[in-house]
């Protein structure tokens, strides 16, 4: 039986070696996900990855949610846009600055 600083140790020497064989879509988040679902030409990985990590910088994970939608369905952030509830009215101007700053962090 392995003593349990035998197994912590090779607990830390498995999980690096584990983590990467991880499907990457698994660990992806909401925004990168729909990114990667969306079929337009210039989704990549890195592109998506990337406006990923703004979201996550910006946007809390139910604000990801809600804009991991609009790549779907496009009218949904018009209704969103349009509607004059305070709340909408809120989560558009954290999506409108999610957006600028996605394109100036991830422009290449």
């Amino acid at each position: 039986m392995m003593k349990p600083v035998q197994r912590a140790g090779l607990a830390a020497l498995v999980v690096p070696l584990v983590l990467p064989l991880l499907s990457s879509a698994a660990l992806a988040g909401p925004i990168e996900s729909a990114c990667l679902r969306s079929g337009r030409d210039s989704a990549s990985r890195p592109l998506c990855g990337c406006i990923q990590q703004v979201a996550d910088m910006v946007l809390t994970r139910n604000d990801q949610r809600r804009a991991a939608k609009f790549f779907k369905d496009p009218d949904a952030a018009h209704a969103v846009w349009i509607s004059q509830r305070p709340a909408d009215d809120a989560f558009w101007d954290r999506y409108k600055e999610f957006g600028s700053m996605a394109e100036a962090y991830c422009a290449g």
